[in-house]
């Protein structure tokens, strides 16, 4: 198979050879290699050989070929993005999407004939590419294995080869994207990236932030070996009091090799082994232990871990990987129209999160993420949002262990094919009821839930933000509830079109609801419990009257209560021409138009992290309503 570059202009081409998605879990060839680093990891972060060209037709074409000479590419760290190495313009835009007045496009497959969607984005002018190069060796935890790569995110379209061969193709920025290397790998190999700024994608991924593009996550090989272990689902469950529990795990092997074993051990929140058992091992395995009783249950207060130890033995008696992995016993269900966690109604002290650094955008790293953490909890906050997509996978980790109620976002927002200067205007909106963007918006879902299944921390699968609602986020919804019965599922954007009010989410979720329309929807509508998913926008000296909200918590237990707009002001850290000092700067000081200017700073904390007055608010009333 040859590269295709009108992939760009067709939503139903999302992936090509890709890997399935699977659980995040880390595999390591022994076990003391969980106090260091796993042997069969390689990373490939690092500084890159690196061309950047302003539209398709001029990028160099043939980069990729072995006889390249690539003499004349700059430098570039991996991962970060290319606006910030300071190649493309830095821009802006929250509702619109960014080529609005300059460039005339629509979604394929809605208004347009198929055959006007020919080069909407193949053939663009204003299509920026980043074409990268590395060399590398494997390592020898790696050598005589299958070997994957794992890109962590890629903004925002990607064509990858090895050593000239053409191996893949992925969409979708915020979630991983893996491909088997095997058949190409050579003693020195030469690794290819083409990034596109603009595909299909691009209708889908109309979120409220800077638009960069580039790899921006981490890359890294991963060794496949003898009796591998490919996907793990934990499925801890509790009784009706909230007491006992029991757990069920979903295992899937490759490459079993005859007479193998597998040592499956649990630890309790205290390191006390529980539970050890030795199973003959097999490609597809079910293991069911039941007998958990008076469990330590996980919670914001008391985030208890459990740890799922896993061994795998040859023949030979020999480990040949190690993984573990920690899980939580904690339910969320609804009864009677209210919301409760582990069998006491659940209030929601939330906000919504971007991931964001001033100087480095969204190519954060786990110090960053432990410092917003730290603020979180400080602040007294129970619940992020992960406004609007797929964060860092480490992220979760960080929530499961600190307490933190997680609601995980699906990648998609279309704001901008339905929404125009505030009226709602569907036509050309997708995904919509649009029978060619189904599987992309499915793929996305499906892959939020596979990587991402085993977290207690995550109580909610949310299905994106603000693109409309149709068919297909009905599906998206419908496929949640399949998989995942145990989880509640969340979308606001059904509310333009109350056709699927009763069809699509679990639960009643508004944006900006005065406290007036939501007394009315709880006194003479209720159907469902009450979300705010953003609520007290806080763009500039903002926050006042958030008590008019936290009120309605006494009196109404359907109002759960919801989520602040937003964490972290989206803003550049950048040196100032004129007096040499380092300055924030927001959308429209890049001279980025069309753009939606200070818009883009509506944090309780500033971009570095520094509280805003409004903090004190946030405290005051989020400790006041700690449960």
């Amino acid at each position: 198979m040859k590269a295709n570059i009108k992939w760009l202009d067709d939503p139903q081409v999302f992936r090509v050879n890709q890997s399935n998605a699977h659980s995040d879990h880390v595999c390591y060839a022994t076990r003391e290699e969980v106090e260091t680093t796993s042997s069969l990891k390689q990373s490939l972060n690092g500084t890159w050989r690196f061309c950047y060209s302003p539209n398709p037709s001029v990028r160099p074409k043939t980069f990729y070929k072995k006889d390249f000479d690539a003499c004349s590419f700059d430098e570039i760290t991996v991962p970060s993005h290319i606006e910030l190495a300071n190649y493309d313009k830095i821009h802006y835009i929250n509702t619109m999407y960014p080529w609005e007045g300059h460039v005339f496009r629509r979604p394929p497959f809605t208004t347009s004939p198929e055959k006007e969607a020919e080069g909407i984005f193949s053939a663009a002018k204003d299509n920026p590419v980043g074409s990268y190069l590395t060399t590398f060796r494997l390592e020898e935890g790696l050598k005589g294995k299958q070997i994957s790569i794992h890109f962590a995110g890629v903004e925002q379209a990607m064509f990858l080869w090895l050593n000239g061969h053409f191996i893949g193709y992925a969409e979708d920025s915020f979630t991983p994207s893996e491909f088997d290397l095997t058949p190409y790998l050579e003693e020195e190999n030469i690794l290819a990236v083409e990034v596109y700024k603009r595909s299909t994608a691009a209708f889908l991924e109309d979120q409220d932030f800077f638009r960069f593009f580039g790899i921006f996550r981490e890359v890294f090989l991963v060794a496949r070996g003898q009796n591998h272990l490919e996907d793990l689902w934990i499925k801890p469950r509790l009784d009706d009091k909230c007491q006992n529990g029991k757990l069920e795990v979903d295992l899937s092997f490759e490459q079993v090799a005859k007479n193998s074993q597998l040592n499956v051990a649990i630890l309790d929140p205290e390191g006390k082994e529980i539970y050890q058992q030795q199973y003959p091992l097999k490609e597809q395995m079910t293991i069911r232990i039941d007998g958990f009783e008076n469990v330590a249950l996980w919670g914001h207060f008391q985030p208890n871990l459990y740890k799922l130890e896993l061994e795998t033995i040859d023949e030979e008696k020999r480990v040949t990987e190690y993984i573990n992995y920690s899980f939580g016993f904690r339910k969320i269900e609804i009864k009677d129209k209210i919301i409760y966690f582990n069998g006491k109604r659940m209030i929601i002290n939330g906000v919504n999160r971007h991931e964001w650094h001033p100087k480095k955008g969204r190519a954060i790293t786990i110090e960053d993420m432990e410092k917003d953490l730290a603020i979180i909890k400080n602040a007294k906050i129970n619940g992020v949002r992960t406004s609007h997509y797929p964060n860092q996978i480490t992220w979760y980790y960080l929530c499961d262990q600190a307490g933190i109620h997680v609601m995980a976002e699906t990648n998609l927002e279309s704001h901008g094919s339905w929404q125009k200067m505030g009226a709602f205007e569907p036509s050309y909106n997708v995904p919509g009821a649009v029978p060619q963007w189904q599987s992309a918006v499915l793929d996305r879902a499906k892959t939020n839930f596979e990587i991402l299944k085993n977290h207690p921390s995550i109580l909610f699968w949310s299905l994106g933000n603000e693109s409309y609602a149709e068919e297909n986020i009905r599906q998206m919804n419908d496929y949640f509830k399949k998989v995942d019965p145990d989880r509640l599922v969340h979308y606001e954007g059904n509310f333009p079109n109350p056709a699927f009010e009763d069809s699509i989410s679990d639960v009643k979720s508004c944006m900006y609801a005065p406290p007036e329309e939501i007394v009315d929807y709880l006194e003479n509508k209720a159907e469902k419990p009450f979300i705010l998913c953003e609520y007290m926008h806080d763009m500039g000296n903002s926050l006042g009257g958030m008590d008019s909200y936290m009120t309605l918590l006494d009196r109404y237990e359907m109002y759960q209560g919801g989520y602040i707009w937003d964490f972290k002001d989206q803003a550049i850290q950048v040196t100032d021409p004129i007096t040499g000092r380092e300055v924030m700067r927001y959308g429209g000081d890049f001279d980025d138009k069309p753009s939606d200017y200070e818009f883009s700073g509506n944090g309780i904390v500033f971009a570095d992290g520094q509280e805003k007055p409004a903090m004190q608010e946030v405290r005051y009333y989020y400790e006041k309503y700690s449960k």
